[in-house]
């Protein structure tokens, strides 16, 4: 009957050392558990200063950059190449020079340089036996080229230009001219009177003096080389004016493509001498198609 008490008595002395120790732990025990926190504190240091380091190092291989607002203005100028075609056969070429003020609006300055052509001018085909000379306009007294220059402004209307997609608008501009005139030379044949069979070859521009053969298609035999006439060039001044709707593909993108369809018109004080007849005008309309590559910063 003893044995059932001595083994309760064993029983009840661990149990109370278990508790004691559950209670009030030694100081071995004690350190051990200090040591085990320290060393999870610094396993947590660790850890997060890896996964700081590793999104630095992905913030720089991406090229980190800060978020842009959509109503923001990237870029503060533009400038761009601009290449003209318009009706009746003209041409112009020149440079844009814009300042973004605000996410919808641009303004900007302009140069160009071109060619006006009369509405009545035929290019005709110098004769079958002639070879060496090029096709020429028959009555045509001087070529017109205009240096302009304009103050203008763009408006967008879309809000695809955030999306990097077709923003349109519309832009116009008004400013100063000056027409320059080239006379136009033509190969003429003169033959002797004395002798039909001696021909001579003579560049000439019209004069009153030599309207009888400058105007006579069977003595013409092709236009002169370009280089003829820049001696005797001579100026008028004018203005001009153009509107145009405009599409560019990203407007605030860093490269500039826009494409313009549009009407210019240019103006002078008097009736500019292009042909010989009594045709001419102070006054031209052109439909025109422009094509604009830059760069903005």
């Amino acid at each position: 009957m003893q044995a059932p008490f001595g083994r309760l008595k064993i029983f009840s002395i661990n149990y109370g050392l278990k508790w004691q120790n559950i209670c009030f732990p030694s100081a071995s025990s004690a350190k051990t558990t200090n040591f085990e926190a320290s060393k999870t504190d610094t396993m947590l240091r660790n850890l997060f200063f890896i996964l700081l380091l590793a999104f630095a190092y992905s913030a720089s291989a991406q090229g980190f950059k800060p978020p842009v607002s959509g109503t923001g203005i990237v870029y503060n100028r533009e400038t761009a190449f601009n290449f003209r075609l318009t009706t009746n056969k003209g041409y112009a070429a020149g440079m844009e020079f814009g300042r973004l003020r605000t996410y919808y609006r641009t303004s900007f300055f302009q140069v160009n340089i071109g060619e006006v052509k009369h509405t009545k001018e035929q290019r005709l085909s110098p004769p079958p036996n002639v070879r060496s000379f090029r096709p020429f306009v028959f009555g045509k007294q001087n070529n017109l080229f205009i240096a302009r220059s304009g103050w203008g402004i763009k408006r967008y209307y879309s809000e695809k230009a955030r999306h990097k997609g077709v923003a349109v608008g519309m832009s116009y501009s008004v400013g100063p001219s000056l027409g320059i005139l080239k006379p136009y030379y033509l190969a003429l044949a003169y033959t002797s009177p004395d002798n039909p069979r001696d021909q001579r070859v003579l560049h000439q521009k019209y004069s009153e003096e030599n309207a009888g053969v400058f105007l006579d298609p069977t003595r013409i035999l092709g236009a002169s080389p370009f280089t003829k006439g820049f001696s005797d060039l001579s100026f008028i001044p004018g203005g001009n004016a153009s509107i145009a709707f405009h599409m560019d593909w990203g407007a605030f993108d860093e490269v500039v493509k826009a494409l313009e369809i549009g009407l210019q018109v240019d103006v002078f004080p008097r009736k500019v001498p292009i042909l010989v007849s009594e045709e001419n005008s102070q006054l031209f309309f052109n439909f025109f198609i422009n094509l604009q590559l830059g760069k903005r910063q």
